[in-house]
């Protein structure tokens, strides 16, 4: 059974040493324990500091490409490397090395292909009150479109079977940690959680700049993600709206002009007649939706048969 751990990382030479230096070194019911650290086109020399720390391997990208593709990178380097387990780690310090084999104990004993390590965000004090309802409105989302139990959506400290690896798909560029437990119930991946302590925060979150920029772009993340999966019923009851706006202001103007009341109320019926089209041109667009969301997941499919492909190729040549 082999772990890797990979560690996503920009500009991280300050806290770096002291996150690997926390890695456990031996796990029960793990065979082998490989780290890997990704460097987004850090400026601050973190491969170095990585290299010097002796980092199994390090995967240096030239260019920033945001937390989201880093995540997938890294994800697709770990599954070059063999991995049976991924344990995804933040960088910065806030969670413990310690912790990682009780969030990969569900994995160990089959009964989860994703675990998620679940924080206690009331008692994290770098956390404002507004931060924390907008982690705990979050997460309710979250859980009410995929289907899912998830107390805490938007931790980054996760494990996952190279089964549900092979099948992660990320196309948001904002974050991969609400997109990827939506897949994981959209996809019915085996989904646990387990609790998880925190260290002291030792920088500012570089993810967003203040509350409202965190809720804006966390909701549009969201609405994107799920009208992918659910098309047909995201656009249908906005239609819907449309729909019965217009039916019940074009059932007034006929109340009107039957009773002799609709003299001068033609904008009424104009209105009411775009709000039907527009209703009826959402649910439309839905039908269509559906269909390409229908390909999507013959494709996610097909990529996940020709990553199994690739994996095992790469296991008989190293075998």
């Amino acid at each position: 059974m082999k772990l890797v751990i990979q560690i996503p990382c920009l500009n991280e030479a300050p806290t770096l040493p002291r996150v690997l230096a926390d890695l456990p070194k031996t796990i029960a019911g793990v065979d082998e324990i490989t780290v890997v650290v990704i460097d987004d086109g850090s400026s601050d020399g973190t491969s170095e500091v990585a290299r010097a720390a002796g980092v199994d391997h390090i995967v240096r990208l030239r260019r920033t490409q945001g937390l989201a593709r880093v995540f997938m990178t890294g994800l697709a380097a770990a599954i070059d490397l063999g991995a049976d387990i991924i344990v995804n780690f933040d960088a910065d310090n806030q969670y413990r090395g310690a912790d990682i084999p009780k969030l990969i104990g569900p994995i160990l004993a089959g009964e989860a292909d994703f675990v998620i390590g679940g924080r206690h965000l009331q008692s994290v004090s770098e956390f404002s009150a507004t931060k924390k309802t907008l982690q705990r409105l979050g997460s309710w989302v979250v859980r009410k479109v995929s289907a899912t139990d998830v107390p805490d959506a938007t931790s980054g400290f996760r494990a996952l079977s190279r089964e549900a690896a092979l099948r992660m798909n990320v196309v948001t560029e904002f974050t991969y940690t609400l997109e990827t437990i939506i897949q994981a119930g959209k996809q019915r991946l085996a989904l646990a959680h387990v609790p998880v302590s925190t260290n002291a925060q030792l920088r500012p979150s570089r993810l967003f700049s203040t509350s409202w920029d965190y809720l804006k772009r966390s909701a549009a993340s969201i609405i994107r993600i799920y009208t992918h999966y659910e098309p047909l019923k995201t656009f249908s009851l906005v239609g819907l709206v449309f729909f019965s706006a217009g039916t019940l202001i074009g059932l007034r103007f006929l109340y009107d002009y039957w009773f002799g009341f609709g003299a001068g109320k033609v904008q009424s019926l104009i209105l009411a007649a775009v709000l039907l089209i527009v209703g009826v041109q959402l649910a439309v667009i839905g039908l269509i939706g559906d269909t390409i969301a229908a390909n999507r997941r013959l494709t996610e499919e097909i990529l996940y048969r020709l990553r199994r492909t690739e994996e095992r190729s790469t296991r008989e040549r190293a075998g």
